[in-house]
């Protein structure tokens, strides 16, 4: 891996993955989002591991696509070179995965973040769509994802004036999690991570399948969607166990079986 680093045992049951192109500030070439896939899909199938944890550095979680590597293209180079294949297949991602977000996360980085299942978000943490600045629009997917997160008005307002969401702002609207000191980013993030690694792994999975449903259908197909799910759980030993240990009073332990 030349552009994340990947922590298997960051924490006991969470991974960590790094984007790593400082220089660039993290601008997300084609090699880093096929390495990130490739890590994900690693870790999807890691046992040991039950939640991930994205994150950049403090500069920036990613600011961007990278611009060099698409600016001379036609429409028909974009389409055969089908860059998007690669996020879809990042979209997938079964465990929990966790954005921890200081300074930029601007376009194709503020897609990134969105595709996450939560973002904890440092004092410094800036989110926008600028396409607009460079004649182009949003393309992995901020027109639907901001829009879902912000509503209409003001996803309209930043993508077509390509302006900044500060992260109290981006806290306000719903878009992130919690704000907190830079120096406290991955701290609380890993707090939130170890609370979910410590629940049923099979739960957890069959839970966000549910909640991501709510967003691609009408209620009625949503409510059959976690119906079930949820008698799903009943054929697993965590769910046995956690029931039992409810009804004994005493703490579960979750095997993911």
């Amino acid at each position: 891996m030349e552009f994340i680093k990947v922590t298997e045992q960051a924490q006991p049951s969470v991974a960590l993955i790094e984007l790593n192109r400082p220089k660039e500030l993290n601008a997300l070439n084609k090699q880093l989002m096929e390495e990130l896939r490739d890590a994900l899909q690693a870790l999807d199938k890691n046992e040991a591991v039950r939640v991930i944890i994205l994150t950049g550095n403090e500069q920036a979680f990613a600011a961007g696509a990278d611009i060099k590597q698409m600016a001379d293209k036609s429409a028909i180079d974009m389409l055969v070179i089908d860059q998007f294949s690669t996020w879809d297949q990042i979209r997938k991602t079964k465990k929990p995965l966790i954005a921890a977000v200081s300074g930029f996360a601007l376009g194709g980085g503020c897609e990134l973040a969105m595709m996450c299942d939560m973002i904890m978000a440092s004092e410094t943490a800036r989110f926008g769509q600028p396409e607009i600045k460079i004649g182009t629009i949003p393309g992995a997917g901020g027109t639907q994802r901001l829009t879902r997160a912000l509503g209409k008005a003001k996803s309209m307002e930043l993508i077509l004036t390509g302006r900044f969401l500060a992260a109290e702002e981006a806290h306000f609207y719903g878009l992130v999690n919690k704000v907190v000191p830079v120096e406290m980013l991955l701290p609380e993030t890993f707090k939130l991570a170890a609370e979910i690694a410590q629940l049923s792994p099979i739960a957890v999975q069959l839970a966000k399948e549910a909640i991501n449903r709510s967003f691609e259908t009408h209620l009625d197909e949503g409510l059959a969607y976690e119906r079930r799910n949820f008698y799903l759980t009943f054929a697993s030993e965590d769910q046995k166990e956690g029931m039992k240990a409810f009804v004994e009073k005493r703490k579960a332990t979750y095997v993911g079986r």
